[in-house]
């Protein structure tokens, strides 16, 4: 059986294949396999005659896919219609399913491609190891701190509004003990980071923003402090479920001091005796104002939300932090779903309102972005939904698997963290246009493999705010290199979340992380390579500058209404929250958008989260 681990197993000999030629072992293997456990007799009438067919296609053409610099599609292909096998789904090739219905003559033509400066930003300085002490001044001079060479909790975010300045989350280690005036810089910490070739007044090019926070200032700090976000008002972050704010001074000042600096924790009152629910995945609206997050149910899932934030100095219970106030669940329980059961058959919605994952907002804050149902059967994407109207916007549509995403102050571009570049996803969603019946129970593993353990695939992607349409996915910001060790095009440094753009739209932030253990090494045929970063670091903080690109002034921020016409009120212990999306369990016909008819049968499973275990086509 197609276990977790067989599936581990399965993607680390695809890469096998790619690299060595292998594919004739693995994929009969994968067959054998298929016909030994997948499918049961009562499928196998509707599950083999695909498999058969392509499998022979397969021997048919075996030379041709063993001769060096041949077109692999049909590989792609192949594996497409096994992984299909374990979940009794493989797609009769009768079926004609055009690809999106949103037209390419709506659109403008693709913009021509820039050019990039892309350098690295500085870190503070690495410490030997994270022991009392290991930060001496001989390492860092100034005695205001060290980082560890290992990732740990490192993230980067975006710009603050002047531009001038990266939001990063960083761990601190190796402070001195007290009483050393440097024994504050420990744990982990928000630091601001130059991004114009400057220093800060006493000659570092950072600056801690949470040091030295007196206790009093900063009490029931949330431990999650990830996806750092400057607020527009310049002096305020975002910084996990905890809001850092310098009273009215701007971040980077030094009018902005320690004492200054309050840190309160967000508080969402999800059960009616005012306890907390854990939202996660938070963004910032440009407003300032609003915010919005995922979070999990108890029949697992998830929703997305929309809330205000309001400060809350002296609530009844608790300490003093920001209420969310007016949260709205963006669910509409009159929507299509994306796939609608008529009577016998099914149709499907590719402009259907089902938020996945939250992934944030668009420059001007009129759209909300997020990881979408597949419009394409094991293509993971990104859409955006406007606030207002509803309307659906799918941004990405490469194969490949896309995630973080940020836009543009101006909402003209974005830039998504995209695997496109390693082509990671190919093997099983490089068959474009297939639609997404399986992926009602196999969306899971679709989605898993797209890391290696903690390796991310991801490559910065530039592309302009309507998307990917045609033959234009993009274009990678740090393709130009020689892909050494080190160099900017590095394939085994990895983009992870999040990106973001100055507020002129000249300068793009990412950060990487670099291949480790287990990723590499020992059994791997990727041997771990060397960083070349300061001390050593796993990790790397980039600057992008887009030298064909002129500035451009930041619009008016979009409005948020009270009442979202699309979502729906979120009250505390609702019995009547929004239920999974799910189909019923039965036998259906899709009818093809060209021609053809496919045959569905979906079977129930009470061990899944929808309520689903198989999906069989023909």
């Amino acid at each position: 059986m197609y276990t977790k681990q067989r599936l581990r197993d399965l993607v680390e000999s695809v890469d096998s294949y790619i690299n060595h030629g292998s594919k004739q072992q693995i994929l009969h293997q994968m067959l054998k396999d298929g016909r030994e456990n997948g499918i049961n007799a009562e499928d196998s009438s509707r599950c083999f005659p695909s498999l058969v067919s392509t499998e022979h296609q397969l021997i048919e053409n075996r030379h041709q896919h063993n001769r060096p610099g041949a077109p692999i599609v049909h590989y792609w292909a192949f594996l497409f219609s096994v992984i299909k096998m374990r979940f009794a789904a493989p797609l009769a090739a009768v079926v004609s399913i055009l690809g999106s219905t949103r037209g390419l003559a709506d659109l403008p033509a693709p913009p021509a491609p820039e050019s990039f400066s892309v350098v690295e930003l500085p870190l503070p300085p690495v410490a030997p190891t994270s022991g009392e002490g290991a930060c001496t001044l001989d390492i860092n001079p100034h005695g205001t701190g060290c980082i560890p060479r290992a990732l740990d909790a490192f993230q980067a975010g975006g710009f603050t509004p002047d531009g001038h300045h990266v939001v990063v989350n960083v761990v601190m280690v190796g402070a001195p003990a007290a009483p050393d005036p440097a024994c504050i810089y420990t744990g982990e910490q928000l630091i601001l980071v130059k991004a114009d070739d400057t220093v800060f007044p006493n000659g570092d090019p950072w600056k801690c923003l949470t040091c030295a926070v007196p206790p009093e200032n900063a009490i029931a700090l949330d431990p999650l402090r990830n996806y750092p976000q400057a607020f527009r008002s310049g002096d305020k972050v975002l910084w996990g479920r905890n809001i850092v704010d310098c009273d009215v001074e701007p971040l980077h000042s030094e009018a902005c001091t320690a004492d200054k600096t309050h840190i309160y924790p967000i508080h969402w009152n999800s059960k009616s005796d005012g306890t907390g629910s854990a939202p996660r995945e938070l963004r910032i609206h440009p407003d300032n104002e609003h915010l919005a997050w995922s979070s999990f149910t108890e029949r697992g899932g998830q929703f997305c939300y929309l809330g205000r934030l309001e400060l809350n100095p002296d609530p009844k219970d608790g300490v003093p932090r920001y209420d969310l106030a007016n949260v709205q669940v963006l669910v509409d329980p009159n929507a299509q779903p994306p796939i609608e059961v008529v009577g016998s058959e099914l149709r499907l919605h590719e402009d259907a309102i089902m938020l996945g994952e939250l992934r944030g907002f668009s420059g001007t804050g009129d759209e909300i972005t997020y990881v979408g149902p597949p419009v394409e059967s094991n293509n993971i994407d990104l859409f955006a939904i406007h606030l207002i109207t509803g309307n659906v916007r799918r941004l990405t549509a490469h194969p490949d698997y896309a995630d973080p995403i940020a836009f543009s102050w101006d909402n003209e571009w974005f830039v998504a963290m995209d695997t496109r570049a390693s082509e990671r996803q190919m093997f099983m969603s490089g068959m474009r246009h297939v639609p997404p019946l399986i992926d009602l129970v196999a969306v899971t593993v679709a989605s898993s493999t797209r890391n290696n353990g903690p390796r991310r695939f991801f490559q910065p992607i530039l592309v302009d705010r309507h998307g990917d349409r045609g033959d234009y996915f993009g274009q990678q910001i740090n393709a130009e290199g020689d892909g050494t060790d080190g160099a900017v095009n590095d394939p085994n440094w990895n983009g992870r979340a999040d990106p973001g753009f100055s507020p002129d739209g000249t300068k793009i932030v990412f950060w990487q992380g670099l291949v480790v253990s287990p990723s590499c090494g020992g059994q791997n045929p990727l041997p771990c390579p060397e960083s070349t970063a300061d001390g050593g670091r796993e990790y790397r903080l980039m600057l992008a500058t887009r030298l064909d690109h002129e500035p451009k002034a930041v619009p008016p921020v979009f409005e948020v209404p009270e009442s979202i016409p699309w979502a729906t009120p979120y009250r505390p212990d609702d019995v009547q929250a929004p239920p999974l999306y799910t189909v019923e369990p039965g036998n259906y016909t899709l009818q093809g958008r060209a021609s053809g008819v496919a045959h569905v049968c979906i079977i129930a499973g009470e061990q899944s989260v929808n309520g689903l275990q198989r999906v069989i086509v023909d």
